[in-house]
């Protein structure tokens, strides 16, 4: 991030968790934090929010193009990206997390305690569960998909099922502490640059999914979606599984 980008960033958190976080602690913020940093950090013109367009009400309108931030369910978009991309070009902002420390909040006691890092860090694979749902519109001209990398932090209730009550626990809010990049997708071809330069073609999903850390069944959702794309194209079968090659351009 640019000087400008992360005095933005800092004055967006600011003005959504304030000081109240410090003095009255987590039960003072809103589950949709995340959401509502990534809105003021976007478009600090609070004019430009929750603008009705063609029936609908656009996150960020600022007469020329919409930004929707779309933390989950995907398949709410469809309405809206029916309206919005034949007027004005879209972008859909994914916010993923980079990296999080988790923490637990205690219903009885309110006390939090963790701060445990996750192992776990984010990547743009992560996305793909959400842009199947979209996946018709992802070839419009006028769309654009902005995956925002958060380092965050996530606090979770102590009400699971398992002894010591994580298990089965319910999120209840995450607040972004620093956006560590940003990708973005503004035609086809910007999805190349999931395919590993150096896996060996033709390949199957399963070996994707091997070369880049993803789950076999991950891996064929972002296989779909690159078919779909015209990324890759397939070229026979190893048994059940479609054998891929990358569309040279």
């Amino acid at each position: 991030m640019t000087s400008e980008e992360t005095a933005r960033f800092t004055a967006a958190k600011e003005r959504i968790i304030g000081k109240n976080r410090e003095r009255n602690g987590i039960g003072t913020l809103s589950e949709k934090t995340v959401h509502a940093v990534l809105k003021n950090y976007y478009a600090p013109d609070e004019t430009q929010h929750e603008i009705p367009v063609e029936g609908c009400v656009a996150d960020i309108f600022n007469g020329k193009e919409i930004i929707e931030i779309q933390t989950r369910s995907f398949d709410r978009m469809r309405p809206k990206l029916e309206r919005f991309l034949p007027l004005y070009p879209v972008t859909i902002v994914y916010p993923i997390p980079y990296s999080k420390h988790v923490f637990w909040i205690d219903e009885e006691t309110g006390e939090i305690s963790g701060g445990r890092k996750s192992p776990l860090k984010g990547s743009p694979y992560l996305a793909f569960k959400e842009l199947y749902r979209i996946k018709a519109y992802l070839q419009d001209p006028n769309l654009t998909i902005r995956l925002t990398f958060l380092n965050m932090e996530e606090y979770k209730l102590l009400n699971g099922w398992s002894r010591d009550k994580k298990r089965g626990s319910s999120r209840y809010d995450r607040i972004p502490i620093s956006i560590e990049q940003e990708v973005e997708f503004t035609c086809a071809q910007d999805y190349v640059q999931l395919i590993p330069y150096d896996l060996p073609e033709p390949f199957t999903s399963a070996q994707l999914g091997k070369a880049v850390h993803i789950r076999k069944e991950q891996a064929g959702i972002v296989c779909n979606i690159l078919h779909d794309l015209g990324v890759i194209e397939r070229d026979g079968k190893k048994g059940n599984a479609y054998l891929y090659r990358v569309v040279e351009v």
